[in-house]
């Protein structure tokens, strides 16, 4: 094999590896900001008794409060989801690896 090959080879692993750490940090990313927008709407049930003095404001902080579990609850299934999905991505880096161990 020669010097040229090689160097494309670890050029490949490395983008791979760089390519799946900036996937698995854009997914945390995507979590937090479902966690971010449910206690938006968590605050917006505890406040909204002040800002609506009316009787019926009990059912208004119901409804941001099943928002807010929704959001919450939807955000985390998509976070282990995507996580699975990476993880079974990382399988096809490791190919790689195998097949340039086996040729250096």
């Amino acid at each position: 094999m020669s010097k040229l090959e090689n160097t494309i080879n670890r050029d490949l692993l490395l983008r791979e590896n760089l390519a799946l750490q900036r996937t698995i940090l854009a997914n945390q990313t995507t979590f937090l900001s479902f966690l971010r927008t449910s206690m938006y709407f968590l605050v917006a049930g505890l406040s909204i008794k002040n800002l609506l003095q009316v009787e019926g404001s009990i059912y208004y902080q119901v409804v941001f409060y099943l928002i807010s579990a929704g959001i919450l609850i939807f955000g985390t299934l998509n976070y282990f989801r995507h996580k699975r999905k990476i993880e079974e991505s990382k399988i096809h880096v490791g190919n790689y690896k195998l097949e340039y161990e086996k040729e250096g």
